[in-house]
């Protein structure tokens, strides 16, 4: 390969925008929404999952560019696009998905909740006996609760929860005190439901809902006695929602995160949602609070907090409108209470969530806390859910007096106010808690226990591409390795001896982990599928991840694509490589699954001539993941599980027709077809195979 073209693999219009792409990733989520195939209360939620992503992007990546902007910190990424000029960009973008959204809502979904009996009663629908019953529900449910902020000199304005309800109000007239009205403030309390079901009593519709901001907007003059209402607009703010903590000038992460979390409510603003009926003053007497502009303002052609209806779901008893419900195949050995340790002994064993059950993890855990053999319990807990059986276990398993050590990643974006109740619930039970390693996210999903049979010590092993949740756990596509292998059992004691106590670089058996050796292992693999292809031997890569933006990882793809390696992504969300563009990655195809199941798992396979290799691991091909985490990357050696491993997470997908888009080279995804081919949908085939 000679220096120039070397040097184009870098050029700008080879990488495609990191933080576009995963917007783009939101419409994808919107169209199944907007798909009639799919149940009806599914495209209610699927709707509210892209409204919410929505918000995380704001609170995350957007936040992240202006604070970039605001420090002077303007060197671009791979793309040599400017953050100002991203910025825009998803303006743009934002603007157009924020009216998808509402065009589904008002369009496409209300009307055909209502012909099913699931009726969002608007303000003027209202029958008198409605209107009634709402009125006595806002004087004895509402009322008491609400405290209006009339804005006058001795009364600035508040601070405002991030993505909380509230009302502007303008009023006329003087109040007790002679006091001239003109603005005041609504807040909608966090205790009171967003949507009320109306009773049977009242309701036109076996499913009858009320919005509480309906509610407050009809009522409002009851807040304000003496007072005219002129008008009231819905807004909502939302704001920077990372955490800074400088983990080298801290003396104790827990207190410091702590600490931080007090403020995250009422960080820097980033985006202002307005009701389409707010005046403009409003609007601009907001924006100034908030020191936004009119680029930071959407207005919503419906309720602002429209992902809130995600609520009536579990209220709706229509199992016709829902995905129909599965029973995720249990482990054999967990029938038959057969000793897991045992069955592990016997071979490793293969876990495919959420079609086969999360209960053989949890089992594994358990019977490993009441064994007077086990001596010691490792685990890594980055996600891990309220009231987790798996907790539960861990403590009774010190109680017991077993040494057990969790490492709990307290920076688990959005979870960290759990995971700091996590820690402190296992501290107090006798546990050794470790907050990971400074400057560097505990990614990785490990358990390890030390048990004592016939007088030596065996190691068995958990390895996971998912987070020890066992609600995700049915959400979420994700593979666990169970194994005794006397390698890989080494290869994680001695991951968490790093983790835990400060050790130096160490060299695995059989493990890849970040930061270490992950990345420039599959940088090898890569460039060895590069060498296959130059000798004429056979050379593919399919790879399947929740996102791809790793710039070297990206530029050493193009050169295998230019070797003649075939290559094909599954790349869930954001992928910033493009595909298709002759000379340069015209062997490669990349591909998105959204479909019932979150896709989360992690698999990397490589032909290396007819010798396959196949890794599950806990990391995506992005900097953060390979380059700034801790993470896990381990080979399913057993013949018969690296092929249900290619078989069910890679041919299956790749063969999807139902479910899949294609990333095209400008950055656009194209839904893929069955034309005349047999329709083929990679989920539905797992749970008819795999699950009871």
């Amino acid at each position: 390969m000679n220096r120039e073209v070397q040097q184009n693999l870098k050029e700008p219009g080879l990488y495609l925008n990191r933080e576009l792409a995963q917007l783009e990733f939101n419409f994808r989520v919107l169209a199944q929404a907007q798909d009639t195939r799919v149940p009806l209360l599914e495209r209610l939620r699927y709707l509210c999952i892209s409204c919410t992503n929505l918000d995380e992007f704001f609170e995350v990546r957007v936040a992240l560019l202006r604070q970039q902007l605001a420090l002077g910190e303007l060197r671009p990424g791979p793309d040599a696009m400017p953050p100002g000029e991203v910025l825009t960009r998803i303006r743009e973008r934002a603007l157009t998905l924020v009216k998808a959204h509402y065009d589904a809502w008002n369009v496409a979904l209300l009307p055909e909740l209502e012909r099913e009996g699931v009726r969002f009663s608007k303000r003027d629908d209202w029958t008198v006996k409605q209107r009634r019953w709402l009125q006595g529900y806002f004087r004895n449910e509402i009322l008491p609760v609400l405290s209006p902020l009339g804005l006058d000199p001795a009364h600035p304005f508040p601070l405002i929860l991030n993505k909380s309800l509230n009302l502007a109000v303008v009023l006329k007239g003087r109040d007790a005190f002679g006091r001239e009205g003109h603005m005041a403030l609504v807040r909608a309390p966090r205790s009171l439901p967003r949507i009320i079901r109306l009773p049977s009593a009242v309701a036109e519709t076996p499913y009858d809902f009320v919005f509480l901001a309906a509610i407050l907007h009809e009522f409002m003059d009851e807040l304000f006695p003496g007072m005219q209402v002129k008008g009231s607009y819905q807004f909502r703010v939302t704001r920077n929602s990372e955490l800074f903590v400088d983990e080298d000038e801290v003396e104790n992460i827990a207190l410091a995160l702590r600490d931080e979390l007090k403020g995250r409510g009422y960080a820097k603003p980033v985006r202002l949602e307005v009701a389409d009926d707010c005046p403009k003053g409003i609007a601009d007497m907001l924006m100034q609070n908030f020191e936004l502009t009119d680029t930071d303002v959407y207005r919503c052609e419906g309720p602002v907090n429209v992902s809130r209806v995600n609520t009536i779901y579990d209220q709706i008893e229509r199992p016709d409108l829902k995905f129909a419900p599965f029973v995720p195949r249990l482990l054999a050995a967990v029938v038959e209470e057969y000793s897991l340790f045992d069955a592990i002994r016997e071979h490793d064993i293969l876990l495919h969530h959420p079609f086969e059950s999360f209960s053989a993890v949890i089992e594994l855990v358990h019977e490993a806390s009441v064994d007077p053999d086990v001596l010691a319990i490792k685990q890594t807990l980055y996600r891990v859910g309220n009231d987790s059986p798996l907790v539960d276990h861990l403590i009774e398993a010190a109680r017991q007096g077993k040494d057990v050590t969790v490492v709990v990643e307290l920076r688990a974006r959005f979870d960290e106010e759990a995971n700091l109740r996590l820690a402190k619930r296992l501290q107090e039970a006798g546990v050794q808690v470790v907050y990971g390693v400074v400057g560097y996210k505990t990614h990785a999903k490990m358990l390890l226990i030390v048990r004592r049979e016939q007088g030596a010590l065996r190691r068995y092993v958990h390895l996971s591409t998912g987070n020890y949740h066992q609600i995700t756990s049915r959400l979420y596509t994700d593979f666990g390795l169970m194994t005794s292998n006397p390698d890989i059992g080494e290869d994680a004691h001695l991951l968490f001896l790093q983790m835990s106590g400060l050790g130096p670089i160490i060299k695995l058996k059989c493990l890849l982990h970040s930061p270490f050796t992950l990345h420039k292992g599959l940088m090898e693999k890569i460039e060895r599928e590069i060498a296959h292809a130059k000798a004429g031997k056979p050379a593919r890569i399919i790879a399947k991840m929740n996102a791809l933006n790793e710039e070297g990882v990206v530029e050493v793809l193009y050169r295998a694509s230019q070797a003649g390696v075939e290559i094909d992504l599954i790349v869930r969300a954001a992928c910033t490589l493009r595909p298709g563009i002759a000379g340069i990655s015209e062997n490669i195809r990349v591909r998105s699954i959204v479909g019932r199941f979150l896709e989360h798992s992690r698999v990397y396979w490589f032909q290396n001539d007819d010798t396959p290799e196949i890794y599950c691991s806990s990391a995506d091909w992005m900097e953060r993941n390979l380059i700034r985490r801790i993470e896990t990357c381990f080979p399913i050696r057993d013949p018969q599980l690296a092929a249900r491993v290619y078989d069910e997470s890679l041919a299956n997908y790749l063969a999807d027709n139902t479910q899949a888009w294609r990333l095209e080279s400008d950055g656009s995804y194209t839904r893929v077809t069955a034309g005349d081919a047999a329709p083929h949908c990679a989920q539905q085939t797992l749970l008819a195979k795999l699950t009871q």
